[in-house]
């Protein structure tokens, strides 16, 4: 067993910012870090936008942004949540400068800041397209300077360790004592008792195949507090991009920047109809939601998998000089932008809820805290703004740090039972996981997508039915590995979208039931 002052299962900025934050000020404690990919793989890399942050009190107010989130949220935000985090946000940034995270200048040396679907001003700190990137970047430089904290990578939390398992009757108030941990290499399952666990694993986009998160965003964090009996909320509530590059081959998508619709793009069908300003009269250029659900309409119409976006009319010197690596993107893929049109599919994006906490970024489960996009701090509402998310991340491991640092930071080791897999044994049957896993994105993608009806839920649920229990049975049977865990996280979190899902009764912002209109 190994015993710390702090777990953190995640490496992106909500994790590291947290580690980060707590080396500094507490030599004394140690903190581990667990991450079941590279240590630089994690949804924050892959954040293009950049750090939504009230600088120019002249233009813009702390009440513009405040506003604007509420609007993005339709009515189900939290108000003094989102005064706290936008309040916070410049001094947030500022440690970020403070760790040597760069940003985008204009030549007068002010921060040059852009302008998101959604915002009133431009407030939105960048570091070209590749934001995320940079601030991943910097909080690791950090972290290996500091003596105290032990970053492990390829190592996968499986299940949170609770009263559950230490056979403790009077399960009403439950605590969490950290972690049963899978390292990737050798297949040894550790024990790791902590004082206190954080939750930063990021979001769940896998679980709809089509998505423009990276391949580990299967929401494992979601899953074991769920499985530990943690409250969930909102899970009804995801962000789909409309144009992502199609991939039949799956896994993530590319981005196909809505500014390329701005540019002046058309979407078409397979049939080469352009088929938006029969939806709305903004045509290309209507809110993301709408075009979604306007591609999702046509090709659940014409069972097709994918639309297509066209640029060919378009000055291509010009395109070129304003979307390079989307260009170059393209081309890799055999596409020439010139003359062919673009396949895109919208892609999951963005979770809006998951394990609720409060401001301090508490559970409902004693010594289990949570941050990033695995959580609902009632910032997002039913709509996250964008770029509001990186923002999140950094204010909530910013109040844990400050709550928890006051604790004293002594460990209790607890008689807790090495992980058990007696009787178990290595799985041959790889493609009964794959299958699974197929079987659930194309149920997902079909029945839980962009526009839901009760009809499709009720049926999503006793498909997903007799996906689970198959997965539990082998799950009892093999021994542990990553992917087959991953598909139990996602069956878990399927579970979740879909139930709440039915329990919504009118439609809100990013949540969208075709038996609800008019609600």
């Amino acid at each position: 067993m190994i015993s710390t002052n702090y777990l953190v299962i995640g490496s992106g900025v909500a994790g590291l910012t947290f580690a980060v934050k707590m080396a500094e000020k507490h030599p004394n404690r140690n903190i581990i870090i667990v991450t079941k990919g590279d240590e630089d793989e994690s949804n924050t890399k892959y954040a293009q936008g950049g750090i939504a942050v009230v600088l120019d009190l002249e233009e813009d107010s702390f009440q513009k942004h405040i506003q604007d989130t509420l609007i993005a949220g339709d009515g189900l935000c939290d108000k003094e949540v989102v005064e706290m985090v936008v309040k916070e946000g410049p001094q947030r940034l500022r440690e970020l400068i403070a760790w040597e995270a760069n940003f985008d200048l204009t030549s007068e040396g002010d921060f040059d800041l852009g302008k998101e679907g959604g915002h009133s001003e431009y407030r939105v700190v960048h570091h070209k397209d590749v934001t995320g990137y940079e601030v991943e970047r910097a909080l690791l430089q950090r972290v290996h300077e500091l003596q105290n904290i032990t970053l492990l990578s390829y190592h996968f939390a499986i299940d949170l360790i609770t009263d559950h398992h230490l056979k403790v009757k009077d399960t009403d108030d439950l605590s969490c004592y950290g972690a049963y941990v899978l390292n990737q290499k050798n297949g040894r399952i550790l024990t790791v008792n902590a004082d206190h666990t954080l939750l930063a694993s990021g979001g769940i986009g896998r679980v709809y195949g089509h998505t423009t998160n990276p391949i580990i965003a299967t929401g494992d964090g979601i899953a074991m507090a769920y499985r530990a009996k943690a409250m969930i909320k909102d899970m009804e509530f995801i962000q789909f991009h409309p144009t992502a590059l199609y991939n039949p081959e799956g896994g993530s998508y590319f981005l196909i920047s809505e500014a390329v619709r701005g540019f002046g793009a058309y979407l078409r069908n397979a049939a080469g109809y352009r088929f938006m300003p029969d939806y709305d009269q903004r045509a290309e250029l209507a809110s993301r939601d709408i075009v979604s659900q306007s591609i999702d309409s046509e090709l659940k119409k014409s069972g097709d998998t994918h639309v297509f976006l066209d640029c060919t009319h378009l000055d291509m010197t010009a395109f070129k000089k304003h979307f390079p690596n989307i260009y170059d993107k393209c081309l890799e893929y055999h596409i020439d932008v010139a003359k062919d049109w673009i396949p895109v599919v919208p892609a999951s994006h963005y979770l809006c809820g998951g394990i609720v906490v409060d401001r301090h970024g508490k559970t409902s489960i004693k010594n289990l805290f949570a941050c990033g996009e695995c959580t609902r701090t009632g910032l997002h509402g039913a709509n996250r703004l964008a770029s509001n998310s990186l923002l999140e991340a950094l204010v909530y491991a910013h109040n844990i740090f400050k709550y928890l640092s006051v604790d004293p930071g002594v460990t209790q080791s607890l008689p807790i039972p090495d992980w058990n897999d007696e009787g178990t044994t290595i799985p041959k049957e790889h493609i009964l996981i794959q299958h699974n896993l197929k079987e659930l994105q194309a149920l997902m993608r079909d029945y839980v997508g962009i526009v839901r009806s009760n009809k499709r839920l009720s049926k999503a649920i006793v498909h997903l039915d007799l996906i689970y229990r198959e997965v539990e049975e082998f799950y009892k049977e093999s021994k542990i590995n990553t992917t087959l865990c991953e598909l139990r996280n996602m069956v878990n979190v399927a579970h979740l979208i879909i139930t709440q899902s039915l329990e919504r009764k009118e439609n809100r912002g990013g949540y969208f039931n075709s038996d609800n209109v008019g609600g």
